[in-house]
């Protein structure tokens, strides 16, 4: 599970993305919500009728609301510093664009898509259908769309799933989001014939500390071939060091399960945890 990020997503009144009538922000720690933040704004521009029959904010819903630059310092407190889900870059543009509007410096967080995050985590999603409701709805989130709190907390609850399924943590998506969607074309190798470990083919499984490319890429240059799927040829099954310690056979992953049948009909492959992996390439320390 994730340390303490916040989730924000924000609805405008026209189609200019600095005219913000409403923003949520929702808090997550390990997991679970533990704030939930919300204004309506005052985005001191006209209403187009298309933008309010999504959110159904108009004029005079937020007549009275206060203008953004009066909530930017709550927006600070709740921002700075952090890791911010929003699900595609729409919330991230509308934030540098009011706080332009304003002459406001932009808050200094760290961004991360959950689109971008969907579409890496579960390959349906990888070309189309990854908007917030699809997905949401594959996660078993519900949710009220086109509410500002309600849509940041279903993009936070997307990458909380996330995690869970990928086993990767929310620093090791900060850098999987830049990499291409699909790695399967890094993922097998052919090792350099120099390496020491030259011969060997190598699969990996569980959750790892690193992407599986760069851990491919790493036993690649160690000598290794590098497969996807667990063969005869199997020479090394790496396990993620969670994962090498579960002991029942419904716990562990199919390629582990398969290995040891494997071994068992006297193939020779070696299973080793991630720890032991990088201690073979002198990378332990």
């Amino acid at each position: 599970m994730p340390d303490s990020f916040a989730a924000l997503d924000v609805e405008t009144a026209n189609a200019d993305f600095g005219s913000i009538c409403q923003i949520g922000i929702v808090t997550f720690t390990e997991g679970t919500v533990t704030d939930i933040w919300q204004s309506l704004i005052d985005p001191e521009d006209d209403f187009d009728p298309v933008n309010v029959s999504i959110h159904g904010i108009d004029a005079d819903k937020v007549a009275g609301a206060p203008r953004f630059s009066d909530l930017a310092p709550r927006l600070a407190e709740l921002l700075v510093g952090r890791i911010v889900a929003s699900h595609t870059s729409f919330d991230r543009v509308s934030l540098a664009r009011v706080h332009e509007k304003y002459g406001l410096s932009p808050i200094d967080c760290q961004w991360l898509d959950t689109a971008r995050v969907a579409r890496r985590a579960w390959p349906q999603f990888a070309r189309r259908g990854y908007g917030l409701a699809p997905v949401a709805r594959h996660c078993g989130i519900e949710f009220r769309h086109h509410d500002a709190a309600e849509d940041a907390r279903a993009a936070g609850a997307i990458l909380v799933r996330a995690i869970a399924d990928t086993g990767l943590g929310i620093g090791q998506w900060l850098t999987r989001v830049n990499q291409p969607i699909d790695v399967r074309g890094v993922t097998d190798l052919k090792g350099n014939p120099d390496g020491e470990l030259y011969g060997e083919l190598l699969v990996f499984t569980g959750a790892l500390s690193m992407t599986r490319s760069e851990a491919a890429v790493l036993a690649s240059h160690a000598g290794c071939d590098v497969a996807v799927s667990v063969t005869k040829d199997t020479t090394i099954l790496v396990v993620g060091d969670s994962d090498i310690r579960k002991f029942a056979d419904h716990d562990k992953s199919s390629k582990h399960r398969k290995a040891e049948e494997l071994i068992k009909q006297g193939r020779s492959i070696r299973i080793l945890s991630e720890r032991d992996f990088l201690a073979l390439l002198h990378l332990d320390s």
